[in-house]
């Protein structure tokens, strides 16, 4: 079971797993579901506090994940905060604003970025029992190029392509992205794990 709500990244980490076999719900599949508050100030605790409140829970497998963006000459921002990062009404169109308004005076040889990825899998007793990160490293464009993907796709430039993921679209996004990456290296791990 995935642990988000997020349908768009249901779908993609759907697409990256399915071919291992896994038969993959999320929470909307569940009416018991619990609405885990992500108070961490790392990827890696949030991803372990939606995988292990879930399990516990629903009493299955869950994989929880937590993703977001970090812009260098931001400090790292917006990280954790990256679905909220425009305010607790974010949308992807507002948080991409705040970005561009944010970096508005920062020339393009300083707006080199990273996704980050990390994924832990909770048992149904609530146990972690597997966790990965993985990064995607690009820089941030001046203006949104693209419609594929979500959130901060269409700035988001993979420099070796001078394309944005909201132009390379899914099939190039599932080799390169920071999702894909974790979800190649975990595989192993949860194949020997669930089945």
């Amino acid at each position: 079971m995935l642990g988000t709500h997020n349908r768009k990244k249901a779908v993609e980490l759907a697409l990256l797993l399915e071919p291992h076999g896994f038969q993959l719900r999320t929470l909307a599949d569940y009416g018991n579901a619990v609405e885990v508050e992500e108070t961490g100030d790392t990827f890696e605790i949030n991803a372990a506090l939606k995988a292990t409140q879930q399990a516990q829970e629903l009493g299955v497998w869950v994989l929880g994940e937590d993703s977001g963006l970090s812009v260098d000459a931001l400090g790292g921002a917006p990280g954790v905060i990256s679905a909220r990062f425009s305010g607790p009404q974010a949308t992807d169109l507002s948080n991409n604003k705040r970005l561009l308004e944010e970096l508005a005076e920062t020339p393009a040889a300083q707006r080199s970025a990273h996704y980050t990825c990390h994924v832990a899998v909770a048992d149904p007793h609530g146990v972690v029992r597997a966790r990965c990160e993985e990064y995607c490293r690009g820089r941030i464009r001046f203006a949104p190029a693209g419609d594929a993907g979500f959130g901060y796709d269409p700035l988001f430039e993979i420099v070796e392509y001078h394309r944005t993921f909201g132009q390379l679209g899914g099939s190039i996004k599932s080799v390169l992205s920071h999702r894909s990456r974790v979800l190649r290296l975990i595989t192993p791990q949860l194949v020997e794990l669930v089945h």
